[in-house]
């Protein structure tokens, strides 16, 4: 397992590290405009961007064409206003809800958690996988991602990160090791 000393150095280097900070930024302002907070089609689109990157024209026609603003509108609505006593039942919820329109996965679900809450919430990817649970996985169930996000957790306590920010750092550091 992937240990602090190896990830401290990381904490900045991901390529892609500007663009994921001025991602929350901009989510964080949204929330402050919007009571219940949700993202449009807009602001999801911007996240499947970030999230599959190359794949994403692809992905998009396939998968994402019957998700209207409504639609994006009303299941992240939803998702986020989801609050319970045990934080992994929410965070299932969560999930759960996020995946309700055809094509959204728990890694796409993970990264709007991850970039919306990123001080409770890490993107699921198989690089930070590989390091986390030394075995290779492209494809999560939810209980999985509650057993990832554990770990992230713990490392983010220790670091006195927010857990986004683990996941981020353990990504440029298994990219750095194995391009």
């Amino acid at each position: 397992m992937i240990e602090i000393k190896d990830i401290k150095e990381y904490r900045h280097k991901a390529e892609d590290y500007e663009k994921t900070q001025r991602i929350k930024i901009f989510l964080k302002s949204l929330m402050k405009e919007r009571d219940p907070f949700y993202l449009k089609l807009k602001e999801l689109d911007k996240i499947l961007q970030w999230k599959l990157l190359t794949q994403y024209g692809r992905q998009k026609e396939k998968r994402f064409i019957e998700i209207t603003n409504e639609i994006a509108q009303n299941f992240t609505k939803l998702a986020f206003k989801i609050t319970h006593t045990n934080r992994d039942y929410e965070t299932y919820l969560k999930i759960k809800t996020l995946m309700v329109p055809r094509g959204i996965n728990v890694r796409i679900a993970s990264a709007i958690l991850a970039l919306c809450f990123p001080e409770k919430y890490a993107v699921i990817d198989f690089r930070v996988w590989r390091q986390l649970f030394s075995e290779e996985r492209d494809s999560y169930t939810i209980n999985q991602y509650l057993e990832y996000l554990k770990k992230i957790k713990e490392l983010a306590n220790k670091l006195g990160w927010h857990p986004q920010e683990v996941d981020l750092a353990i990504w440029a550091y298994d990219k750095d090791k194995n391009p």
